[in-house]
This record gives C-alpha cells, structure tokens and sequence, in this order.
C-alpha cells in the first residue's frame, strides 16, 4: 500500500512515498531555511508564499522519484497541525484538490505524532514494543508521550514555557550565533567545555519542561559581559537542557514500564542528546535518521498508513488546526 505524505506546517514544503508504513520511495523537501535566515527566524507571510510557489513541484518530483502516477497512491496523507495557519492551508488545501480530483482517500495527521513515526521510516532496526516511551523535542514542543500502541497516545509531561529547540534558538540569538539555533549551539558546543554552571528547572513531582529558566540565567550573563567564551556558554546551555530531557525521559520509561524509548522532532538531530540518551537508559534507544528528524513527509506517510489500515479517512471539510494537540 502506497501514500502520499505531504507536509507543509512550518518553513519546509515535503512530499514523500511511502510504501506500508516503512519503505521510502522517494522524499523530497524544499527549505527555506536561507530565506528565513535573514530575519533571524521563520516570518509566517513568508513561509506561505513559498509554500505556494514549491508545493506543486514538490509533490511531482516526489510521485516521479518513487516512479508512481496517481493510480498507485492508495492514501493522502497531510499535515493539518500544529504548525503556522498560512503554511498548513496550502498543504492542506492542496491535498483536499488532490484528493477530489483523483478520487483518492484524503486523512489530516498531526505533526506531533508524525515526528514518532520518523522512527518507522528509518533505517534503525526499529521493529515498536508497546508500551514505548516517545521524547518529541522540536522548535515548538518538548512532549513526554506514552505510546500503547498505534494512534494510543498519553501525555505524561511538557514544556511549561519554552520548547527546547525554541531555548536553542534564543541562546543562539543571545551568543550571536545566528539561526537555525540548534545546529549552531551544536557546532560551539563541540569546540567548547562545559564550564558555566547554569540553572536547571527540576519542577519536582512532575514530569513537565522549563527552559525559560536556563535561557534567561544565559542573558544575564550576557548583559553583564561575564561570558569570556561563547563556545564555553554553548556547550554549558547545551548540558544543561540534554540532562533535565535525558534525566526526565528515563524516569518516565521506568516508571511507566516502557520497554522501548524513541527519539523524535528537530532536536533529536543533536549529537549529544543522542548519545547522552543511549548512555543514561537501560531500555533500547532508538533515534530516527537525521533526514527524518527535521520536518519531512515521509513521516507523515508513514503515520497516515498505520491510521488508513485502522479504517481512518478525513472528509474534503478537513480544516487546518495550527494549535493541534497530541492528546
């Protein structure tokens, strides 16, 4: 069974192939990263527009990649939140033109659950054991989801504030770094040491984030020219946020008897996070490939498949729904 993914909730316009939930036939993204860059972060008006002028010749490079014509598509997979009002609309309202016109199954998916399923297209050897315990960490959302099975989701903690990928993005910001944060905390980290002592919020009796916190005790130093070494205060903010998410994630698995943890979202792109992670838990760790952690279609694919064979469709009144919960 093939289909067709198309994501479009932030500044990437995506479509990818998928053939049963695992096997990618093709996967294409258009960014706009560079565009974005300029302004020091995604400006929505913006990300609309060019998600006008790509997302026609995203999904015709991604039917031609996978060698397919519309016959073949069994299931329209589209992103339909959370994510920016004007980006979703045109994945959205292109999916339901696509959908008509072929008379092919159209099903809406939340971007948060596709994040879990990058895991599924991966080349990880992940086969799930449920109950698996899901750390989706992204610009917008640092969730602790407890996954029983498919399309079986708890929320056992969040950010109360900022998300980690957003604390990325402003320390980036405060250390003149530019954006896309997370890869350039990442980069002055790896010539730094950890040598600032920064604050870390436990909130105690809870499995719930803060990043606010951290990122403010950051600007104060900032403010008072006491940051001698930026790469020192990178690799410092960047400990500091990978161990309240490492420490927490862990305890969570255990006391919820996962058997398995997943890594999900932009952040699990990062090298430590990765590797502090599978160092810390005694449970099988599995992170998606780095393609799959950034925003991408083929993991929209890939959760729209498990929902299609569960009986699952979405109607041409599918509407956007930018502050979509998991749960």
């Amino acid at each position: 069974m093939k289909v067709l993914g198309i994501e479009s909730s932030c500044d990437e316009t995506a479509a990818s192939v998928v053939e049963d939930g695992r096997t990618v036939l093709s996967n294409q993204i258009a960014s706009q990263v560079e565009i974005h860059a300029r302004y020091g972060g995604v400006v929505p008006e913006v990300a609309s527009r060019q998600h006008m002028l790509a997302i026609i010749p995203v999904i015709e490079n991604a039917m031609s990649e996978a060698g397919a014509d519309w016959n073949d598509i069994d299931c329209l997979a589209v992103t339909c939140g959370p994510g920016l009002a004007g980006s979703l609309l045109i994945g959205v309202n292109t999916a339901k033109a696509i959908s008509l016109s072929k008379k092919i199954p159209l099903l809406g998916i939340n971007h948060l659950e596709g994040h879990i399923y990058g895991n599924w297209v991966s080349k990880n050897d992940f086969e799930p054991e449920f109950p698996l315990l899901a750390l989706i960490v992204s610009g917008g959302h640092s969730d602790l989801v407890l996954m029983r099975g498919h399309g079986e989701y708890e929320i056992t903690g969040r950010t109360r504030d900022d998300a980690a990928g957003e604390a990325f993005d402003k320390a980036a910001r405060i250390l003149g770094f530019g954006y896309p944060g997370g890869p350039a905390i990442q980069k002055a980290a790896s010539q730094g040491q950890p040598t600032i002592r920064l604050p870390r919020a436990w909130i105690k009796g809870t499995r719930d984030f803060s990043f606010s916190g951290i990122k403010t005790a950051l600007l104060r130093l900032e403010e008072k020219n006491e940051i001698n070494n930026p790469n020192d205060a990178a690799a410092s903010f960047q400990e500091a946020v990978i161990e309240v998410l490492v420490s927490k994630t862990v305890t969570a698995a255990d006391d919820f008897g996962a058997r398995q943890i997943i890594l999900a979202g932009g952040v699990a792109a990062n090298r430590a996070l990765r590797e502090k992670l599978v160092a810390e838990s005694v449970l099988p760790v599995f992170v998606p490939d780095f393609t799959y952690c950034t925003d991408n279609a083929a993991m929209i694919a890939a959760c729209g498949y498990y929902r299609f064979i569960a009986g699952q469709t979405s109607s041409l009144s599918l509407d956007v729904l930018p502050g979509l919960k998991l749960t």
